[in-house]
């Protein structure tokens, strides 16, 4: 598995442990990671730090130049929040751990020209199956169910 991958699940294993929704993301540019992060709206009584969110957040202000160059692992389809940071900053291309327990916006973002693959990572996939079934009403209040 690629390590960047690896960097987003550690980030989505943090999460869960502590005591949050198991999803991490991290941005990488010229393959350094530029910023990490892992849902932690139940951590920080936030309603927008998905993953996504908190690696953009951590990874402080950079360029547009910077983002058009960056690409962004998240263990998770991307919601609509995030990905309209994705589109906002111009980010070409996404790497998808898996969508299988969870469709974001993966249409919208290729009808605006980023690449997405989707890797349908087991891992990913059992670390928000196990969730879900365990914490049913923190993953609906995620998704705004």
């Amino acid at each position: 598995m690629d390590e960047f991958m690896q960097a987003a699940i550690a980030e989505a294993r943090l999460g869960l442990a502590e005591g949050g929704i198991p999803i991490g993301s991290v941005i990488v540019h010229q393959g350094r990671i530029i910023g990490r992060g892992h849902n932690r709206r139940i951590q920080q009584d936030s309603p927008i730090l998905h993953g996504e969110m908190d690696a953009f957040e951590n990874a402080g202000r950079q360029t547009a130049s910077v983002y058009r160059e960056a690409v962004l692992y998240t263990t998770l389809s991307p919601c609509s929040m995030c990905s309209g940071a994705i589109l906002l900053y111009g980010i070409p291309k996404i790497i998808v751990g898996e969508n299988q327990t969870f469709m974001g916006e993966e249409e919208l973002l290729r009808s605006r020209g980023v690449s997405v693959e989707v890797l349908q990572d087991e891992t990913c996939i059992k670390l928000m199956q196990d969730f879900i079934t365990a914490r049913p009403e923190l993953w609906n209040e995620d998704i705004g169910v």
